[in-house]
């Protein structure tokens, strides 16, 4: 397994359709509920393990992801309301430092849970030509509707993973 894509690389189908879209947002539905089960009951020690050498702690994963869910849903009300909008990067290595990461894991959950809530509702009004629409990210070029609702279904897939991985490794 590579622990550094311990689910694999997004993989977005080259014609997306409704129903993969339904299978992405089924995925965000219960997320939360899953990321929950997995770190509601950890000590300090576990929030601080980390799932590789050099990686975040289960700790600023979860914020991580918290993150990176609300500039991604604030990326897609973009792209369906704006035409091509351009959109910053944010520097997630100086995120997952600042002080607000020290903070428990609640907090991020809570978000999530709110976030991923309207990411579905979002996602469940989306039509076929909506797929098609873009915006166009400062450092990876344009991006469309399909491949952001994929990557905010994987993207949260992929660190609850390496959250389990850090967890089976006390070493770490």
């Amino acid at each position: 397994m590579d622990v550094k894509f311990p689910i694999g690389q997004l993989d977005v189908p080259e014609k997306v359709t409704l129903s993969d879209v339904e299978g992405w947002l089924e995925k965000i539905k219960t997320y939360t509920t899953r990321l929950r089960e997995t770190v509601d009951s950890l000590s300090e020690e576990e929030l601080g393990r980390k799932y590789r050498e050099g990686s975040w702690n289960v700790r600023q994963l979860v914020h991580h992801i918290a993150d990176s869910q609300l500039n991604m849903y604030q990326r897609l009300r973009l792209a369906l309301t704006d035409n091509s909008p351009t959109v910053p990067g944010f520097d997630q290595d100086k995120w997952a430092v600042l002080p607000d990461t020290e903070l428990p894991v609640e907090p991020s959950i809570k978000m999530l849970e709110g976030i991923n809530e309207r990411i579905v509702a979002l996602g469940q009004s989306i039509t076929e030509d909506q797929l098609d629409r873009s915006f166009i990210h400062e450092a990876n070029g344009e991006i469309k509707v399909a491949t952001k609702l994929a990557k905010l279904s994987w993207h949260q897939e992929h660190h609850l993973a390496h959250i389990k991985i850090a967890l089976e490794n006390p070493g770490e």
